[in-house]
């Protein structure tokens, strides 16, 4: 349907008139204020608490900066509390997530997808039935596993690749990516193989550049949730000085001082927010065209 035979509750004519325009006017502002009182307001009051005093924030949590802005309490968030060790300790874990799970999700999705071995549907079967198990219940036996690592008999607590190796493992992004690769047309494939390419080169040279849209979404999805995980990072890291952001957080709130604690909060925020600005078009583009591939 093209635009001109378009239509919606207001035609044309009704929108032409001044107090119909008016109305309209009022209520795209009103929803822009709420959207931004909902969104914005939340981070406005954390930074707000985050550069003025407790005192400040205790007594009167919505007055705005009584004695100024404190810019001074980031610094020293990031010194005298070692917020940068927790910090740098998060980048290594999510980078190291990313790593693991964009590797196991592409090359296990590309074999599911593509390659299609005979036991293909098997392996597809025990990877969803994987999503009805609660974590909860593989906690234990996953903890046994990390302590004491089949046939290499190394023990990773205490280290990131107890945290990279199960978080890598992820059937959400393996499925994922299997129905994306699923949808590129199979002529392309066997145009592929006429040419003289192999399965890894049609995998480097041809799959993954025309899945950027459903890396940048896993991506997203491992990064974020390697950084909000809590649990597992406090179990197979015992160590203050290894444990990252989520770990460390609670642990700020009762030993420092409650405006480090809502500095700290606030960088903490900061960071998923930024991931989802360097994803979004690519997160945006791949719930957008689902299907383009087939069509």
């Amino acid at each position: 349907m093209s635009a001109e035979t378009e239509r919606s509750i207001l035609s044309r004519l009704d929108r032409r008139r001044p107090g119909v325009r008016v109305a309209l006017g009022v209520v795209r502002v009103l929803v822009f204020t709420v959207l931004v009182v909902l969104c914005v307001g939340p981070l406005f009051w954390l930074f707000k608490a985050a550069t003025s005093t407790s005192t400040e924030t205790l007594s009167a949590p919505f007055s705005l900066w009584p004695s100024g802005v404190h810019w001074g309490t980031f610094a020293e968030v990031w010194t005298k509390v070692d917020f940068a060790r927790y910090f740098v300790n998060t980048l290594w874990l999510m980078a190291g997530s990313l790593f693991f799970g964009l590797l196991v999700a592409t090359t296990g999705g590309y074999g599911l997808a593509v390659l299609k071995p005979r036991y293909a549907k098997a392996v597809y079967a025990a990877i969803l039935a994987t999503l009805f198990i609660p974590g909860v219940i593989s906690l234990v036996s996953l903890y046994l596993t990390v302590m004491d690592v089949p046939f290499l008999h190394t023990n990773l607590i205490g280290t990131l690749w107890a945290v990279w190796l199960p978080a890598s493992a992820n059937a959400v992004n393996v499925l994922l990516m299997q129905r994306f690769f699923a949808a590129i047309p199979g002529d392309l494939f066997e145009a592929a193989r006429i040419d003289g390419a192999g399965p890894f080169r049609i995998f480097v040279s041809l799959v993954l550049p025309m899945s950027r849209p459903i890396l940048g979404v896993v991506s997203l999805l491992t990064l974020v949730g390697a950084y909000k995980e809590f649990l597992w990072p406090l179990l197979v890291l015992p160590n203050p000085e290894d444990q990252p952001i989520s770990v460390a957080l609670p642990r700020l709130e009762t030993s420092g001082d409650f405006a480090q604690f809502m500095a700290a909060l606030f960088i903490s925020v900061i960071i998923p927010v930024a991931l989802f600005l360097v994803f979004q078009r690519q997160f945006l583009r791949a719930a957008g065209n689902s299907g383009a591939l087939k069509g």
